[in-house]
């Protein structure tokens, strides 16, 4: 008896088959080799998000607000004035302490005048104490020849005296305006140095009477209103530059074995989606747990323990022109994946 021939169908399932097998191990394969030279050098994260710098303005001293120049959300550029608080009075201060620095500055080149007066004077007198003395002299070899009365030696003796006299209390007077000025010149003197201090003082008052920004960015949480009354401390408002902004990425701390600064991370973000896809490095992974830094800490000598997986913040640095062309927010949700190959 002949064998009987094998049916199509079960020719063409067993074909089926073999190429099932065949897509599977060349899938395998391609697993394989993508884990092999990608794979096993990418950390990938979802708990990641975007962070920044709060700008907190606040007074630098006391006063009513009397204009407010930004509302929320506005951009401000830096140094732009966004809060006006009265002036009145450290205007005043500030004019009376420019008149007080005149004055002392005043007094202080009169003191220079009269040691230059006094110098004069000790010079005359000088030449008036030679005079008297070389009239004594020549009065007292007369005298001595009985050419001249004993009376007008004695004369000239006193007035000798009396000008010696004179030109040590010129000498004492100059020494006093000397210790006055120290060798000091007009601007160094204490006086005037006092003057401007207090000057400075009065115009710093009066110049933080305007708020200015301390950088560009976009105000956020304004909390100030016109009329209200504000003392050093008080926050305002904020400011936040969005071109300063970077990613925390809380990564399981099995994650970071591998994890280098300076390796290249690629992030997307949910307000984008995957078409646009940020570039950065990582730039610092935190001294610990966010557990460890928590107001309180968890505590696992109860009794009680069961391991739970730690994350550790891992600061990602963005592009700035990137974000200059998409820019994020402050606490948007973003999608991580680091390159370790460079370990």
């Amino acid at each position: 008896m002949t064998e009987p021939a094998v049916s199509p169908p079960a020719n063409k399932r067993k074909l089926l088959l073999l190429i099932l097998m065949l897509m599977f191990l060349a899938a395998g394969a391609v697993f394989a080799w993508h884990w092999l030279m990608v794979g096993q050098y990418r950390e990938t994260i979802d708990d990641a998000y975007v962070s920044g710098n709060v700008v907190q303005i606040t007074p630098r001293s006391e006063g009513t607000v009397v204009s407010i120049h930004v509302d929320e959300m506005d951009p401000v550029r830096q140094g732009q004035t966004l809060v006006m608080l009265e002036d009145a009075d450290a205007l005043a201060a500030l004019d009376q302490a420019k008149a007080e620095l005149a004055e002392a500055v005043r007094q202080a080149a009169q003191l220079f005048a009269r040691f230059k007066q006094q110098r004069a004077v000790i010079t005359l007198r000088e030449k008036e104490l030679a005079l008297v003395k070389d009239t004594e002299r020549r009065r007292e070899a007369l005298a001595s020849q009985k050419l001249a009365p004993e009376e007008q030696a004695q004369q000239a003796k006193i007035s000798a005296g009396i000008a010696a006299a004179n030109l040590e209390v010129a000498r004492r007077e100059l020494a006093t305006t000397e210790a006055l000025i120290q060798h000091t010149p007009l601007g160094r003197q204490p006086a005037v140095m006092q003057a401007k201090a207090r000057l400075r003082s009065a115009y710093l008052a009066w110049a933080r009477a305007r708020i200015p920004a301390p950088l560009a960015g976009y105000v956020a949480k304004r909390a100030v209103q016109l009329g209200q009354r504000v003392k050093p401390g008080d926050m305002l408002m904020s400011v936040v530059p969005l071109d300063q902004l970077w990613v925390d990425a809380n990564f399981k701390e099995d994650q970071l074995t591998h994890l280098r600064l300076g390796q290249p991370v690629k992030l997307t973000a949910d307000l984008y989606g995957g078409d646009v896809v940020f570039h950065g490095k990582v730039q610092g992974i935190a001294m610990g747990t966010g557990a460890a830094f928590a107001l309180l800490p968890a505590q696992n000598a109860s009794g009680n323990w069961i391991k739970i997986v730690q994350r550790v913040p891992v600061r990602i640095e963005l592009e700035r022109d990137e974000l200059a062309q998409h820019p994020l927010r402050l606490g948007l949700s973003m999608r991580v994946v680091v390159d370790t190959h460079a370990r």
